[in-house]
């Protein structure tokens, strides 16, 4: 049986060149000065088969091949937000072997329930990057906030908890909360998380901006384009999505995402005016990846088949630059 390890066949590796070079065309290098942070919502990031190419009886489908495409986009990032790890590990367990030491992660149990989908939040970042600086917290509602009667407030827990972790690089220290909202069957059941998590965070980087530290959200919100009612709850107390993250693609299935998508789920944002704003870090760049391309070219897969071994969102990135 292959192993993540292994030289893949020639025409994986030829592959996995290609996506070396988009990438490095895509994403900026890592330097000295900048920060490079993502989040992606991994399809039903779970087990493995341990084949280079999985057949029609495997399951999964998530293959070596389609491993080595994801370990590939997420090393190009310092700090990557996952949503979707399940509570199977062994694709993340070969990602770490294959990555090796100077990588990490840290992630949540798994959330009990049919809401929670069996699902965990986790970062994975570069050790020789960033570290760790001291917070890591699931965001648990107050008991008296659940109980208010206004249209849209939250009656319960999220469905999945959001979770928190603060990271220094440099001399900076950030705040990372990544949450995967609720679908639910309309989009209205989706509008009291939306509108809690905005308040939490309008708090929250008010208290955070005391002690000098920047405070950012990322995941995947289930939000649609500007000016729809689930923009404007996440947006509705100050977080800012830049400008560089506008209509871009977060599915695999969006064509022409400026014209015919309101599927703008997957975010990261932050707020730029009043005391909640990012104090030392400055945006540069970002966007999504496009990985279809560059994955099972000689198969001829459809968008559907290629999601089960890779993903069907888009990495969705930003590049800060650091004080000096």
């Amino acid at each position: 049986m292959p192993t993540i390890h292994d030289a893949p066949p020639a025409r994986v590796q030829q592959d996995l060149d290609n996506l070396s070079i988009a990438l490095d065309a895509a994403v900026p290098a890592k330097a000295d000065d900048n920060l490079l942070i993502a989040t992606w919502n991994i399809r039903a990031f779970a087990s493995l088969t341990r084949k280079w190419t999985a057949g029609d009886g495997d399951s999964p489908k998530r293959d070596l091949r389609g491993l080595r495409a994801i370990i590939e986009i997420l090393s190009r990032f310092d700090v990557v937000a996952i949503q979707e790890l399940k509570g199977d590990l062994r694709a993340l367990r070969d990602t770490l072997s294959f990555l090796g030491e100077d990588w990490g992660f840290l992630m949540t149990d798994v959330t009990l329930g049919d809401e929670g989908n069996n699902e965990r939040l986790a970062f994975l970042f570069h050790r020789e990057r960033v570290k760790p600086s001291g917070l890591a917290a699931e965001l648990v509602v107050p008991p008296d906030r659940l109980g208010r009667l206004e249209e849209n407030a939250l009656r319960e827990q999220f469905c999945r908890t959001p979770y928190a972790v603060s990271f220094l690089r440099g001399k900076s220290t950030f705040i990372l909360v990544t949450l995967h909202i609720l679908f639910g069957d309309v989009e209205d059941d989706r509008l009291p998380e939306l509108f809690e998590i905005a308040d939490i965070f309008r708090d929250w980087a008010r208290r955070a901006n005391r002690w000098h530290h920047n405070l950012l959200c990322l995941g995947d919100f289930n939000i649609d384009r500007a000016g729809s009612p689930l923009f404007d709850a996440f947006t509705g107390t100050g977080l800012t999505i830049p400008d560089v993250l506008l209509n871009r693609p977060r599915s695999i299935f969006d064509t022409d995402p400026a014209e015919d998508s309101d599927k703008f789920y997957d975010q990261i944002a932050w707020f730029t005016t009043g005391s909640g704003r990012l104090l030392d870090l400055q945006l540069r760049a970002g966007g999504h990846f496009d990985f279809l391309p560059h994955v099972y070219t000689e198969l001829g897969l459809s968008k559907a088949s290629t999601s089960h071994r890779v993903s069907d969102h888009y990495p969705l990135w930003v590049e800060f630059g650091l004080p000096a």
